[in-house]
């Protein structure tokens, strides 16, 4: 029996995202379906949220720098998944990364992980996507009842009356359509995803470009926070003080870099699809890199134009801004405009559906990966015999991530989303120059640069700065993750390694029009 640390041919990996037929996903998506799906899963609610929440608690107008320090630790991680992508099209991300360079128990625990980042993440944009759908349904008078939109552990007190939560009904209802079209296909699914991004992404120009006009130079200076600065509300109570070197100044950036770091996540999702992709080697490197370059454009004008129409200390008084901080600079400083403050408000919520969809479509896909492997349950590699989908692998997401959704708070689940993704942006970084090392004339249709097996570089950064990104995160955060890997080593040595094909001396043969048959060595 091979060892837990037993790797998976790469020539293995090579021919099962060269089979075709039944068995093997359709390769339907083309570069721009790439980008849509990249831009599709980054510009959510973290554009709209976490742009006033950054100034707000760290960075000031200085936002814009803390964007671009976010951006430039990401495009580490990015031009590695890219290397892989081009060089590995095959479904699974992070986890086949792994699995071909660093062993099949480092692939487990990417796979493990990257649940935190899209069956959990899903759940909690989901309950958000039901939240903003009342603020939307408020602006026309009407509301969904408290007890049908949230979970049973919540309530609160409306009109002197305390409600009580049953199921949140609206984040149920999202999962279960999103998943029955992803059922139905994969270009049928991108095909949504790219109107809803053209939609989004108008209404982010167009608050740019009317906001533009808008702008008070004085909003601006000074650009970072000072050491002494104090916001206090309109009673004159202080509400925020800036101590700290993350609070202010120069630290201040790197502070609000953490914040906004979240608003990114995602492009890594482009990379599930690569066995979908019509020509991955050309398609991958565009559609990852070419969606966080345009995300990284867009958010540096959103930053500057918002911290510009609004002064950053405004946000900082939640009876102002808060999660709606977007909305509040519109009506209070841009006169004639409150019809772009309902158009921010459809597109968080056009935001949150394109992230949804998104995540279940990369966490089936990773599950289908694992499947084939044998370290999940084989159903979630059953295709669809019409579709061409990992439909199983989907309708059985959409039952646990729906009742996540319908009966568990959002705030549960904390920062884990962004737990999952930094590891795997971590050891992403670091296969791509154990890869360098142990297979250096392994053809590469995209190389990252200055990633050599001498100079490591970019793999080396990627690894450093999502490490430390990872420390960055509250102490709450890393103990349920650390409590979720250990239940996840348990369910690999119960399960995974006694069914995995690789223990078992059994390698995926491809045919030419048949489903891929498993025999023995």
């Amino acid at each position: 029996m091979a060892g837990i640390f037993a790797k998976k041919p790469l020539a293995q990996l090579l021919s099962e995202a060269n089979s075709s037929g039944h068995g093997a996903l359709k390769r339907t998506l083309g570069a721009g379906n790439l980008v849509a799906l990249g831009v599709g899963a980054i510009i959510g609610a973290g554009l709209f949220v976490r742009t006033a929440a950054a100034a707000a608690q760290a960075s000031g107008p200085g936002v814009t720098l803390a964007f671009i320090l976010a951006a430039f630790g990401c495009v580490f991680a990015g031009l590695c998944y890219a290397e892989f992508a081009a060089m590995i099209p095959i479904a699974g991300s992070a986890y086949t990364y792994a699995y071909t360079t660093m062993g099949e128990f480092v692939a487990w625990v990417i796979g493990w992980a990257l649940i935190m980042e899209y069956a959990l993440g899903a759940a909690t944009v989901s309950i958000a996507w039901s939240e903003y759908l009342n603020k939307l349904l408020e602006v026309f008078g009407t509301s969904i009842p408290y007890n049908l939109s949230h979970s049973p552990f919540e309530s609160a007190v409306i009109d002197g009356v305390t409600q009580h939560g049953f199921i949140n009904l609206p984040a149920l209802l999202i999962i279960v359509m999103l998943s029955l079209l992803l059922v139905k296909g994969t270009q049928e699914s991108a095909l949504f995803n790219a109107i809803i991004v053209v939609l989004k992404t108008l209404i982010v120009v167009v608050f740019i470009a009317v906001g533009w006009q808008f702008i008070n130079p004085s909003n601006h200076t000074p650009y970072l926070i000072p050491a002494d600065a104090v916001v206090k509300n309109a009673a004159g109570e202080v509400v925020r003080t800036y101590e700290g070197f993350f609070k202010h100044g120069l630290g201040g950036i790197i502070g609000g870099a953490g914040i906004v770091f979240f608003a990114f996540i995602g492009f890594d999702a482009v990379s599930t699809a690569a066995q979908e992709a019509k020509n991955p080697k050309r398609d991958m490197p565009i559609g990852i890199l070419g969606s966080l370059a345009i995300c990284t454009v867009l958010y540096i004008l959103f930053g500057h134009v918002l911290t510009g129409v609004a002064n950053w200390r405004e946000f900082a008084d939640p009876a102002l801004g808060g999660e709606a901080s977007v909305a509040y600079a519109i009506r209070a400083h841009m006169p004639g405009y409150g019809w772009l403050a309902t158009a921010v408000t459809v597109g968080i919520l056009l935001g949150f559906t394109s992230v949804i969809l998104v995540m279940l479509m990369g966490q089936s896909r990773v599950f289908f990966s694992m499947a084939k492997d044998g370290l999940m349950p084989k159903a979630f590699s059953d295709l669809h015999p019409k579709f061409n989908t990992p439909y199983k692998s989907n309708l059985m997401l959409m039952v646990f991530v729906g009742l996540f959704a319908a009966f568990v708070p959002g705030s549960l689940a904390g920062d884990l989303t962004s737990f999952g993704t930094l590891l795997a942006f971590v050891l992403v970084s670091i296969g791509v120059w154990i890869m360098r090392r142990s297979d250096p004339s392994q053809p590469r249709p995209f190389r990252a640069p200055l990633s050599s097996p001498s100079f490591p570089l970019v793999p080396i950064m990627g690894a450093v700065v999502c490490t430390l990104l990872i420390i960055g995160l509250d102490a709450f955060t890393l103990e349920v993750a650390v409590g979720w890997m250990l239940l996840g080593f348990l369910v690999y040595f119960i399960y995974g390694r006694r069914n995995s094909m690789l223990q078992r001396g059994i390698v995926v043969v491809p045919t030419e029009m048949e489903e891929q048959a498993f025999i023995k060595d």
